[in-house]
Protein backbone atom coordinates (compact mmCIF):
# COMPACT_ATOMS: atom_id res chain seq x y z
CA UNK A 1 0.00 0.00 0.00
CA UNK A 2 1.21 3.64 -1.30
CA UNK A 3 1.84 5.96 1.96
CA UNK A 4 -0.96 8.23 2.36
CA UNK A 5 0.10 11.99 1.38
CA UNK A 6 -0.18 14.12 4.55
CA UNK A 7 -2.62 16.49 5.25
CA UNK A 8 -2.68 19.80 7.55
CA UNK A 9 -3.82 19.57 11.05
CA UNK A 10 -7.02 21.34 11.28
CA UNK A 11 -10.17 20.86 9.41
CA UNK A 12 -9.99 19.52 5.79
CA UNK A 13 -13.12 19.05 3.32
CA UNK A 14 -13.19 16.95 0.28
CA UNK A 15 -15.62 17.83 -1.86
CA UNK A 16 -15.90 18.06 -5.83
CA UNK A 17 -17.92 20.07 -7.53
CA UNK A 18 -19.90 17.48 -9.80
CA UNK A 19 -21.69 16.51 -6.24
CA UNK A 20 -25.05 19.07 -5.28
CA UNK A 21 -24.44 18.27 -1.25
CA UNK A 22 -20.65 19.69 -1.78
CA UNK A 23 -22.31 22.53 -3.96
CA UNK A 24 -25.03 23.33 -1.09
CA UNK A 25 -22.63 23.62 1.30
CA UNK A 26 -20.26 26.09 -0.18
CA UNK A 27 -21.62 28.84 2.40
CA UNK A 28 -20.31 26.72 4.69
CA UNK A 29 -17.32 25.97 4.04
CA UNK A 30 -17.17 29.63 3.80
CA UNK A 31 -17.81 30.12 7.80
CA UNK A 32 -15.62 27.91 8.75
CA UNK A 33 -12.58 29.73 6.67
CA UNK A 34 -13.96 33.12 8.29
CA UNK A 35 -13.90 31.80 11.68
CA UNK A 36 -10.12 30.01 11.31
CA UNK A 37 -10.95 26.48 11.13
CA UNK A 38 -10.95 25.34 7.81
CA UNK A 39 -6.82 24.59 6.51
CA UNK A 40 -7.29 22.92 3.56
CA UNK A 41 -9.97 21.99 0.72
CA UNK A 42 -9.29 18.97 -1.41
CA UNK A 43 -11.02 18.94 -4.64
CA UNK A 44 -11.43 16.10 -6.50
CA UNK A 45 -12.74 17.40 -10.31
CA UNK A 46 -12.07 21.20 -10.31
CA UNK A 47 -9.21 23.06 -8.97
CA UNK A 48 -11.85 26.29 -8.77
CA UNK A 49 -14.25 24.54 -6.71
CA UNK A 50 -15.31 25.29 -3.76
CA UNK A 51 -15.78 29.67 -4.40
CA UNK A 52 -14.64 30.97 -1.50
CA UNK A 53 -13.98 34.41 -3.06
CA UNK A 54 -16.19 35.89 -0.10
CA UNK A 55 -14.16 34.71 2.79
CA UNK A 56 -11.72 36.51 4.88
CA UNK A 57 -8.86 34.25 4.48
CA UNK A 58 -7.93 31.18 1.90
CA UNK A 59 -7.31 27.86 2.92
CA UNK A 60 -4.92 25.59 1.42
CA UNK A 61 -6.18 24.32 -1.62
CA UNK A 62 -5.03 20.62 -3.15
CA UNK A 63 -6.53 19.29 -6.26
CA UNK A 64 -6.52 15.87 -5.85
CA UNK A 65 -6.44 15.35 -9.39
CA UNK A 66 -4.93 11.48 -9.24
CA UNK A 67 -7.17 10.77 -6.53
CA UNK A 68 -4.32 9.52 -4.54
CA UNK A 69 -5.52 11.70 -1.10
CA UNK A 70 -9.04 10.12 -1.67
CA UNK A 71 -8.09 7.25 -2.16
CA UNK A 72 -5.51 6.46 0.67
CA UNK A 73 -7.87 8.21 2.84
CA UNK A 74 -10.49 6.11 2.27
CA UNK A 75 -13.32 8.65 1.46
CA UNK A 76 -16.19 6.85 0.16
CA UNK A 77 -18.32 10.18 -0.12
CA UNK A 78 -18.61 13.73 -0.49
CA UNK A 79 -18.68 16.00 1.09
CA UNK A 80 -16.47 14.78 3.99
CA UNK A 81 -14.97 16.93 6.81
CA UNK A 82 -12.21 15.57 8.46
CA UNK A 83 -10.33 16.45 11.85
CA UNK A 84 -6.37 15.85 11.85
CA UNK A 85 -4.58 16.00 14.46
CA UNK A 86 -0.67 15.54 14.70
CA UNK A 87 -1.25 14.15 10.70
CA UNK A 88 -3.58 11.66 11.63
CA UNK A 89 -7.43 11.62 11.37
CA UNK A 90 -9.18 11.88 14.54
CA UNK A 91 -12.83 12.67 13.38
CA UNK A 92 -15.01 12.75 10.18
CA UNK A 93 -18.34 13.93 9.36
CA UNK A 94 -19.46 12.36 5.59
CA UNK A 95 -22.49 14.15 3.89
CA UNK A 96 -23.94 17.35 5.14
CA UNK A 97 -25.64 17.03 8.49
CA UNK A 98 -26.11 20.41 10.59
CA UNK A 99 -25.84 18.99 13.41
CA UNK A 100 -22.79 17.15 13.43
CA UNK A 101 -20.99 19.68 11.74
CA UNK A 102 -21.84 22.05 14.63
CA UNK A 103 -21.09 19.64 17.65
CA UNK A 104 -17.84 18.70 15.64
CA UNK A 105 -16.61 22.35 14.83
CA UNK A 106 -17.77 23.90 17.96
CA UNK A 107 -19.82 26.78 15.45
CA UNK A 108 -23.44 27.18 16.78
CA UNK A 109 -24.71 28.87 13.45
CA UNK A 110 -23.51 26.63 10.20
CA UNK A 111 -25.52 26.91 7.36
CA UNK A 112 -28.79 28.59 8.72
CA UNK A 113 -30.37 29.16 5.49
CA UNK A 114 -29.49 25.29 4.56
CA UNK A 115 -31.90 22.31 5.13
CA UNK A 116 -30.69 19.95 8.10
CA UNK A 117 -29.50 17.08 6.38
CA UNK A 118 -28.29 15.91 3.02
CA UNK A 119 -26.72 13.26 1.77
CA UNK A 120 -23.32 13.51 -0.14
CA UNK A 121 -22.41 11.98 -3.58
CA UNK A 122 -19.80 9.00 -4.24
CA UNK A 123 -16.60 9.98 -3.72
CA UNK A 124 -14.37 9.67 -7.67
CA UNK A 125 -12.36 7.53 -5.77
CA UNK A 126 -15.15 4.62 -5.49
CA UNK A 127 -16.52 5.35 -8.87
CA UNK A 128 -16.67 1.82 -10.42
CA UNK A 129 -14.71 2.73 -14.03
CA UNK A 130 -11.86 4.05 -12.12
CA UNK A 131 -11.42 0.98 -8.99
CA UNK A 132 -9.33 -1.20 -11.20
CA UNK A 133 -6.66 1.74 -11.92
CA UNK A 134 -6.74 3.29 -8.66
CA UNK A 135 -5.99 -0.05 -7.11
CA UNK A 136 -3.42 -0.94 -9.13
CA UNK A 137 -1.68 2.78 -8.62
CA UNK A 138 -2.21 2.35 -4.83
CA UNK A 139 -3.13 -0.87 -3.26
CA UNK A 140 -0.80 -3.24 -5.91
CA UNK A 141 2.57 -0.71 -5.66
CA UNK A 142 3.58 -2.58 -1.98
CA UNK A 143 3.16 -6.25 -4.15
CA UNK A 144 6.03 -8.24 -3.69
CA UNK A 145 5.41 -10.69 -6.37
CA UNK A 146 8.18 -9.96 -9.19
CA UNK A 147 6.26 -8.63 -12.56
CA UNK A 148 6.40 -10.69 -15.61
CA UNK A 149 6.93 -8.90 -18.72
CA UNK A 150 5.29 -10.26 -21.67
CA UNK A 151 6.67 -9.00 -25.08
CA UNK A 152 4.34 -6.27 -27.21
CA UNK A 153 3.14 -8.73 -29.45
CA UNK A 154 2.47 -12.16 -26.73
CA UNK A 155 -0.85 -12.55 -26.00
CA UNK A 156 -1.46 -12.74 -22.87
CA UNK A 157 -3.11 -16.10 -22.44
CA UNK A 158 -0.73 -17.88 -24.59
CA UNK A 159 2.27 -16.49 -22.93
CA UNK A 160 0.96 -17.74 -19.06
CA UNK A 161 0.60 -21.28 -20.87
CA UNK A 162 4.20 -21.19 -22.38
CA UNK A 163 5.82 -20.39 -19.13
CA UNK A 164 3.97 -23.50 -17.91
CA UNK A 165 1.63 -21.79 -15.12
CA UNK A 166 -1.93 -23.40 -16.47
CA UNK A 167 -3.23 -26.87 -15.22
CA UNK A 168 -4.27 -26.98 -18.93
CA UNK A 169 -7.06 -24.67 -18.89
CA UNK A 170 -7.01 -20.79 -19.77
CA UNK A 171 -6.18 -18.21 -17.18
CA UNK A 172 -7.06 -14.97 -15.98
CA UNK A 173 -4.01 -12.74 -16.15
CA UNK A 174 -2.83 -12.06 -12.78
CA UNK A 175 -2.78 -7.72 -13.20
CA UNK A 176 -1.71 -5.86 -9.90
CA UNK A 177 -4.84 -4.27 -9.78
CA UNK A 178 -6.85 -7.75 -9.88
CA UNK A 179 -4.65 -9.12 -6.98
CA UNK A 180 -5.04 -5.87 -4.99
CA UNK A 181 -8.47 -6.37 -5.63
CA UNK A 182 -8.38 -10.33 -4.54
CA UNK A 183 -6.23 -9.17 -1.49
CA UNK A 184 -9.08 -7.36 0.01
CA UNK A 185 -10.72 -10.29 0.36
CA UNK A 186 -9.22 -11.21 3.57
CA UNK A 187 -8.18 -9.44 6.61
CA UNK A 188 -4.77 -10.99 6.88
CA UNK A 189 -1.18 -9.21 5.34
CA UNK A 190 -0.60 -9.85 2.33
CA UNK A 191 3.22 -10.76 3.41
CA UNK A 192 2.05 -13.40 6.01
CA UNK A 193 3.40 -16.75 5.20
CA UNK A 194 0.19 -19.59 4.84
CA UNK A 195 2.14 -22.43 4.37
CA UNK A 196 5.26 -24.02 3.32
CA UNK A 197 3.94 -25.90 -0.05
CA UNK A 198 4.96 -29.10 -1.09
CA UNK A 199 6.96 -30.78 -3.09
CA UNK A 200 9.41 -27.91 -3.38
CA UNK A 201 8.87 -27.01 0.30
CA UNK A 202 8.44 -23.30 -0.76
CA UNK A 203 7.02 -20.44 1.82
CA UNK A 204 4.03 -19.30 0.22
CA UNK A 205 2.40 -15.95 1.26
CA UNK A 206 -1.21 -14.51 1.37
CA UNK A 207 -0.43 -12.68 -1.95
CA UNK A 208 0.78 -15.40 -3.57
CA UNK A 209 -2.27 -17.33 -2.76
CA UNK A 210 -3.94 -14.26 -4.18
CA UNK A 211 -2.38 -14.68 -7.83
CA UNK A 212 -2.79 -18.00 -8.10
CA UNK A 213 -6.48 -16.78 -6.79
CA UNK A 214 -6.86 -14.52 -9.90
CA UNK A 215 -5.66 -17.07 -12.48
CA UNK A 216 -7.81 -19.62 -11.13
CA UNK A 217 -10.92 -17.36 -11.47
CA UNK A 218 -11.82 -16.64 -8.19
CA UNK A 219 -13.56 -13.67 -6.70
CA UNK A 220 -12.13 -12.19 -3.58
CA UNK A 221 -14.98 -13.42 -1.01
CA UNK A 222 -13.71 -17.09 -1.95
CA UNK A 223 -9.87 -16.14 -1.16
CA UNK A 224 -10.52 -16.92 2.88
CA UNK A 225 -11.54 -20.64 1.29
CA UNK A 226 -8.37 -20.84 -0.74
CA UNK A 227 -6.14 -19.84 2.20
CA UNK A 228 -7.88 -22.32 4.68
CA UNK A 229 -8.03 -25.15 2.41
CA UNK A 230 -4.06 -24.21 1.68
CA UNK A 231 -3.36 -25.11 5.38
CA UNK A 232 -5.03 -27.86 5.26
CA UNK A 233 -3.19 -29.21 2.20
CA UNK A 234 -0.30 -28.69 3.54
CA UNK A 235 -0.58 -30.57 7.04
CA UNK A 236 1.39 -33.51 8.03
CA UNK A 237 -1.71 -35.50 8.11
CA UNK A 238 -2.76 -34.45 4.56
CA UNK A 239 -0.10 -35.08 3.17
CA UNK A 240 0.10 -33.06 0.00
CA UNK A 241 3.73 -33.99 -1.03
CA UNK A 242 2.64 -37.83 -0.95
CA UNK A 243 -0.48 -37.18 -2.91
CA UNK A 244 1.32 -35.63 -5.76
CA UNK A 245 3.91 -38.10 -6.12
CA UNK A 246 1.50 -41.53 -5.97
CA UNK A 247 0.14 -42.70 -8.81
CA UNK A 248 -2.87 -43.31 -7.89
CA UNK A 249 -5.72 -41.24 -9.40
CA UNK A 250 -6.66 -38.78 -6.25
CA UNK A 251 -6.13 -35.05 -5.73
CA UNK A 252 -7.60 -32.81 -2.78
CA UNK A 253 -11.44 -32.71 -2.76
CA UNK A 254 -13.10 -29.16 -0.81
CA UNK A 255 -16.03 -30.06 1.28
CA UNK A 256 -17.22 -26.58 2.73
CA UNK A 257 -19.57 -26.17 5.42
CA UNK A 258 -20.84 -22.81 7.79
CA UNK A 259 -22.63 -19.83 6.59
CA UNK A 260 -20.20 -18.87 4.19
CA UNK A 261 -21.88 -21.16 1.80
CA UNK A 262 -24.30 -19.04 1.33
CA UNK A 263 -22.19 -15.91 1.23
CA UNK A 264 -20.50 -17.10 -1.48
CA UNK A 265 -22.55 -18.40 -3.32
CA UNK A 266 -21.44 -22.03 -3.03
CA UNK A 267 -23.40 -25.00 -4.67
CA UNK A 268 -24.70 -27.78 -2.41
CA UNK A 269 -27.65 -28.85 -5.07
CA UNK A 270 -28.36 -29.70 -8.35
CA UNK A 271 -24.95 -31.03 -9.80
CA UNK A 272 -23.14 -30.12 -6.78
CA UNK A 273 -19.94 -32.30 -7.98
CA UNK A 274 -20.05 -30.75 -11.46
CA UNK A 275 -19.67 -27.86 -13.25
CA UNK A 276 -21.48 -24.43 -13.56
CA UNK A 277 -21.08 -22.90 -10.27
CA UNK A 278 -17.82 -20.30 -10.18
CA UNK A 279 -16.96 -20.71 -6.41
CA UNK A 280 -17.10 -24.87 -6.66
CA UNK A 281 -14.83 -24.36 -9.77
CA UNK A 282 -12.45 -21.84 -8.85
CA UNK A 283 -11.66 -22.50 -5.59
CA UNK A 284 -10.48 -26.03 -5.68
CA UNK A 285 -8.65 -24.78 -9.37
CA UNK A 286 -7.07 -21.96 -6.86
CA UNK A 287 -5.98 -24.58 -4.28
CA UNK A 288 -4.11 -26.73 -6.85
CA UNK A 289 -2.43 -23.84 -9.05
CA UNK A 290 -1.09 -23.27 -5.66
CA UNK A 291 0.49 -26.63 -5.31
CA UNK A 292 1.72 -26.19 -9.07
CA UNK A 293 3.19 -22.85 -9.68
CA UNK A 294 4.38 -22.03 -5.80
CA UNK A 295 5.18 -25.68 -4.70
CA UNK A 296 6.46 -27.19 -8.35
CA UNK A 297 4.14 -30.17 -8.10
CA UNK A 298 3.54 -30.61 -11.79
CA UNK A 299 2.23 -33.78 -13.88
CA UNK A 300 5.09 -35.89 -14.94
CA UNK A 301 7.03 -34.01 -12.59
CA UNK A 302 6.46 -35.15 -8.89
CA UNK A 303 3.01 -35.66 -9.27
CA UNK A 304 2.99 -39.09 -11.37
CA UNK A 305 -0.75 -40.33 -11.06
CA UNK A 306 -1.05 -43.24 -13.55
CA UNK A 307 -4.53 -42.29 -14.68
CA UNK A 308 -5.19 -39.18 -12.93
CA UNK A 309 -9.03 -37.71 -12.79
CA UNK A 310 -10.56 -34.54 -14.16
CA UNK A 311 -10.96 -33.72 -10.41
CA UNK A 312 -7.84 -32.82 -10.01
CA UNK A 313 -8.35 -29.85 -11.83
CA UNK A 314 -10.32 -28.56 -8.63
CA UNK A 315 -13.11 -30.85 -7.21
CA UNK A 316 -14.93 -28.38 -4.13
CA UNK A 317 -18.47 -28.61 -2.96
CA UNK A 318 -20.68 -27.42 -0.30
CA UNK A 319 -22.84 -29.41 2.02
CA UNK A 320 -26.49 -29.13 1.85
CA UNK A 321 -27.03 -28.42 5.64
CA UNK A 322 -30.65 -27.29 5.59
CA UNK A 323 -31.78 -30.01 3.76
CA UNK A 324 -29.68 -33.00 5.61
CA UNK A 325 -31.18 -35.51 8.09
CA UNK A 326 -27.72 -35.28 9.75
CA UNK A 327 -25.39 -33.20 11.46
CA UNK A 328 -22.38 -31.36 8.92
CA UNK A 329 -19.80 -32.89 8.00
CA UNK A 330 -17.90 -30.37 9.87
CA UNK A 331 -19.76 -30.82 13.21
CA UNK A 332 -18.98 -34.76 12.94
CA UNK A 333 -15.20 -34.05 11.98
CA UNK A 334 -15.42 -31.16 16.02
CA UNK A 335 -16.70 -28.12 15.08
CA UNK A 336 -18.93 -26.16 16.71
CA UNK A 337 -22.26 -25.96 14.56
CA UNK A 338 -22.36 -22.53 12.49
CA UNK A 339 -18.90 -22.54 12.17
CA UNK A 340 -17.46 -21.98 8.58
CA UNK A 341 -15.35 -24.76 7.80
CA UNK A 342 -13.60 -26.85 4.72
CA UNK A 343 -12.59 -30.32 4.72
CA UNK A 344 -9.89 -31.45 2.71
CA UNK A 345 -10.01 -35.38 1.84
CA UNK A 346 -7.91 -37.29 -0.70
CA UNK A 347 -10.24 -38.41 -3.08
CA UNK A 348 -11.13 -38.71 -6.67
CA UNK A 349 -14.24 -39.26 -8.66
CA UNK A 350 -17.61 -40.23 -7.86
CA UNK A 351 -18.70 -43.83 -8.16
CA UNK A 352 -22.54 -44.00 -8.39
CA UNK A 353 -25.20 -45.58 -5.82
CA UNK A 354 -28.36 -46.54 -7.86
CA UNK A 355 -31.51 -47.14 -5.95
CA UNK A 356 -34.44 -46.40 -6.79
CA UNK A 357 -36.90 -49.03 -5.51
CA UNK A 358 -35.92 -48.72 -1.82
CA UNK A 359 -38.29 -46.70 0.57
CA UNK A 360 -37.00 -48.11 3.78
CA UNK A 361 -33.81 -47.24 5.69
CA UNK A 362 -32.53 -50.96 5.73
CA UNK A 363 -33.15 -51.39 2.05
CA UNK A 364 -31.27 -48.22 1.53
CA UNK A 365 -28.38 -48.30 3.80
CA UNK A 366 -28.26 -51.82 2.07
CA UNK A 367 -27.34 -50.84 -1.21
CA UNK A 368 -24.94 -48.42 0.35
CA UNK A 369 -23.11 -51.07 1.98
CA UNK A 370 -22.89 -53.22 -1.10
CA UNK A 371 -21.20 -50.31 -3.09
CA UNK A 372 -18.77 -48.96 -0.17
CA UNK A 373 -17.41 -52.30 -0.33
CA UNK A 374 -15.91 -52.47 -3.63
CA UNK A 375 -14.52 -48.78 -2.68
CA UNK A 376 -10.83 -49.42 -4.41
CA UNK A 377 -11.42 -52.92 -4.67
CA UNK A 378 -13.98 -55.59 -2.80
CA UNK A 379 -10.72 -57.56 -1.21
CA UNK A 380 -9.10 -53.91 0.42
CA UNK A 381 -10.49 -53.37 4.00
CA UNK A 382 -9.30 -50.69 6.30
CA UNK A 383 -6.52 -48.54 4.08
CA UNK A 384 -8.68 -46.91 1.63
CA UNK A 385 -11.38 -44.34 2.86
CA UNK A 386 -14.05 -42.48 1.39
CA UNK A 387 -16.52 -39.95 1.18
CA UNK A 388 -20.54 -41.24 0.90
CA UNK A 389 -22.03 -37.90 -0.70
CA UNK A 390 -26.39 -39.08 0.24
CA UNK A 391 -28.50 -36.92 -2.13
CA UNK A 392 -32.25 -35.29 -0.83
CA UNK A 393 -34.28 -37.66 -2.08
CA UNK A 394 -32.26 -40.79 -0.55
CA UNK A 395 -31.52 -38.58 2.54
CA UNK A 396 -35.59 -38.12 3.07
CA UNK A 397 -35.85 -41.84 3.43
CA UNK A 398 -33.52 -41.66 6.44
CA UNK A 399 -35.19 -38.33 8.00
CA UNK A 400 -38.83 -39.63 7.69
CA UNK A 401 -37.77 -43.09 9.78
CA UNK A 402 -35.94 -41.00 12.22
CA UNK A 403 -32.30 -41.88 11.53
CA UNK A 404 -29.77 -39.57 12.67
CA UNK A 405 -25.78 -39.83 11.66
CA UNK A 406 -25.03 -42.20 14.26
CA UNK A 407 -27.95 -45.01 13.50
CA UNK A 408 -26.73 -44.88 9.90
CA UNK A 409 -22.87 -44.83 10.85
CA UNK A 410 -24.02 -47.60 13.48
CA UNK A 411 -25.35 -49.73 10.87
CA UNK A 412 -22.94 -49.39 7.86
CA UNK A 413 -20.21 -50.42 10.22
CA UNK A 414 -22.18 -53.85 10.73
CA UNK A 415 -23.36 -54.40 7.47
CA UNK A 416 -19.46 -53.52 6.31
CA UNK A 417 -17.85 -56.32 8.85
CA UNK A 418 -16.32 -58.46 6.25
CA UNK A 419 -14.98 -62.23 6.00
CA UNK A 420 -11.71 -62.20 5.67
CA UNK A 421 -11.81 -65.63 3.71
CA UNK A 422 -13.13 -63.58 1.21
CA UNK A 423 -10.49 -60.95 1.56
CA UNK A 424 -7.22 -62.65 1.33
CA UNK A 425 -4.92 -63.39 -1.94
CA UNK A 426 -5.94 -66.01 -4.45
CA UNK A 427 -9.82 -66.17 -2.62
CA UNK A 428 -12.28 -65.83 -5.57
CA UNK A 429 -9.58 -66.82 -7.98
CA UNK A 430 -8.68 -63.21 -7.49
CA UNK A 431 -4.72 -62.61 -6.58
CA UNK A 432 -5.38 -59.22 -5.38
CA UNK A 433 -6.21 -59.27 -1.60
CA UNK A 434 -4.68 -59.24 2.14
CA UNK A 435 -2.01 -61.41 3.64
CA UNK A 436 -3.04 -65.41 4.23
CA UNK A 437 -2.30 -64.42 8.05
CA UNK A 438 -5.35 -62.76 8.10
CA UNK A 439 -7.88 -65.85 7.52
CA UNK A 440 -10.46 -66.72 9.34
CA UNK A 441 -11.30 -63.08 10.70
CA UNK A 442 -13.63 -60.17 10.30
CA UNK A 443 -12.53 -57.15 9.41
CA UNK A 444 -13.76 -53.53 9.01
CA UNK A 445 -14.14 -52.12 5.26
CA UNK A 446 -13.28 -49.07 6.66
CA UNK A 447 -10.68 -47.79 9.82
CA UNK A 448 -12.89 -45.61 12.27
CA UNK A 449 -13.30 -41.88 10.97
CA UNK A 450 -12.54 -43.26 7.45
CA UNK A 451 -15.68 -43.18 5.80
CA UNK A 452 -17.51 -39.74 5.99
CA UNK A 453 -21.06 -38.96 4.87
CA UNK A 454 -22.00 -35.64 3.81
CA UNK A 455 -25.61 -34.22 2.28
CA UNK A 456 -25.66 -32.91 -1.54
CA UNK A 457 -27.40 -32.81 -4.80
CA UNK A 458 -30.77 -32.08 -6.72
CA UNK A 459 -33.66 -32.43 -5.01
CA UNK A 460 -35.00 -35.46 -8.27
CA UNK A 461 -33.02 -38.74 -8.47
CA UNK A 462 -32.61 -41.54 -6.23
CA UNK A 463 -28.81 -41.42 -6.55
CA UNK A 464 -25.83 -40.85 -4.65
CA UNK A 465 -22.32 -41.33 -5.03
CA UNK A 466 -19.17 -42.53 -3.38
CA UNK A 467 -15.97 -40.65 -3.36
CA UNK A 468 -13.16 -43.45 -3.35
CA UNK A 469 -10.00 -42.41 -1.27
CA UNK A 470 -6.32 -42.56 -1.73
CA UNK A 471 -4.33 -44.76 1.16
CA UNK A 472 -4.73 -43.40 4.49
CA UNK A 473 -2.36 -43.12 7.91
CA UNK A 474 1.13 -43.10 7.93
CA UNK A 475 1.44 -44.35 4.22
CA UNK A 476 -0.64 -41.92 2.56
CA UNK A 477 -3.18 -39.13 3.67
CA UNK A 478 -5.86 -38.32 6.42
CA UNK A 479 -8.51 -35.84 6.18
CA UNK A 480 -8.37 -32.81 7.45
CA UNK A 481 -11.23 -30.06 8.73
CA UNK A 482 -10.15 -26.31 9.53
CA UNK A 483 -11.81 -23.47 10.29
CA UNK A 484 -12.14 -20.83 7.44
CA UNK A 485 -10.52 -17.36 8.66
CA UNK A 486 -11.03 -14.17 7.41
Amino acid sequence: MTERPPLPDGFVAVVKQDCPTCQLVEPVLVQLVDAAELVAVVTQDDPSFPDLATASSAPERIFDDDLAISYLWDIETVPTLLRIEDGEEVERIVGWDRQQWQDLTGLPDLGPDLPDWRPGCGSLSVDPMRADELAGRFSASGLRSRRVEFAELEDDFEAMWDRGWSDGLPLVPPTEARVARMLAGTTRAPDEVVAVVPPDLVECTVEKVAVNAVMAGCLPEHLPVVLSALEAACTREFNMHGLLATTFFSGPILIVNGPIRQRIGMNSGVNALGQGNRANATIGRALQLVVRNVGGGLPGGVDRATLGSPGKLGFCFAEDEEGSPFTPLSVDRGLDPGVDAVTLFAGHGPTSIIDQKSREPESLVRSFAAVLRTNAHPKLPLKIDAVLVISPEHGRIFREAGWDREQLMARLGELLLLDSDELVQGAGGIAEGIPEAFAGMQLPKFREGGLLVCHAGGGAGLFSAVLGGWVNGEEGSDPVTVPIGT
